[in-house]
């Protein structure tokens, strides 16, 4: 029988907004970017691809220790925020958003980046022929070339945000229906011994990991290519 209670339903509920909210804003931010990546020849695109492929290699308490100083009282965005009225954002739902937007960018624009990378040219040049403008070819021939791609940046991009720990518990704390996700809300039940609601939630994280390895598997038809620097 299901043992899930009311703050492991409000930990579900506020991971799963949580990853929504992430997977829009970066699928928002991150295609422009994605696609800047994929066609430019600037000499500064490895220091960009490095900076977006950062968050694979950077431990996330350390990502969640500089968020936490630049969104303080003290730090460059912390002043912003205060500035318009905002308020500081560590410890706030809104916090955690931002902090697990910029840690999920990876596993978002390397996706897309390589559908476009692997569209080439010659779609963009017919298209061109045919006298399209640079946002023609871009929203009528890209986009719809690269939807495999998008749909498995967004599928990743989720279970990426559904599951993160470090990076959230270091910017948002474990506050009930603000910043508990579910990651934290698992912890919280091993530290108290509470092993049966550890094992659902796990088992439920489990389940959830398998389906969407299933449906990448599904989608690709093969072995999904993972993001890496």
């Amino acid at each position: 029988m299901l043992t899930l209670d009311v703050n492991d339903l409000k930990a579900i509920w506020l991971s799963l907004k949580l990853a929504a909210l992430v997977t829009s804003l970066l699928l928002v931010i991150g295609t422009p970017v994605a696609w800047w990546l994929a066609r430019t020849r600037c000499r500064f695109k490895g220091v960009v691809e490095s900076v977006v492929a950062l968050p694979l290699v950077l431990p996330p308490s350390v990502l969640g220790f500089y968020m936490l100083l630049a969104m303080g009282p003290n730090g460059p965005v912390g002043a912003i925020t205060q500035a318009l009225g905002l308020g500081l954002l560590p410890f706030t739902f809104a916090g955690l958003a931002v902090t697990s937007t910029l840690y999920s960018m990876p596993f978002v624009i390397q996706p897309i980046q390589n559908a476009f990378v692997a569209m080439g040219s010659r779609p963009l040049e017919a298209a061109a022929t045919l006298r399209a403008n640079p946002w023609d070819s871009f929203f009528s021939v890209a986009l719809p070339l690269a939807k495999p791609g998008l749909i498995t940046a967004a599928v990743i991009g989720f279970a990426h945000t559904i599951g993160e720990f470090g990076v959230v518990l270091m910017v948002g704390g474990n506050i009930p229906e603000k910043t508990r996700v579910i990651s934290v809300q698992i912890y919280d039940h091993v530290e108290a011994l509470e092993y049966t609601q550890a094992h659902w939630l796990s088992g439920l994280m489990v389940a959830f990991a398998f389906l969407v390895l299933l449906l990448l598997y599904g989608l690709g038809g093969g072995k999904p290519k993972v993001p890496g620097p």
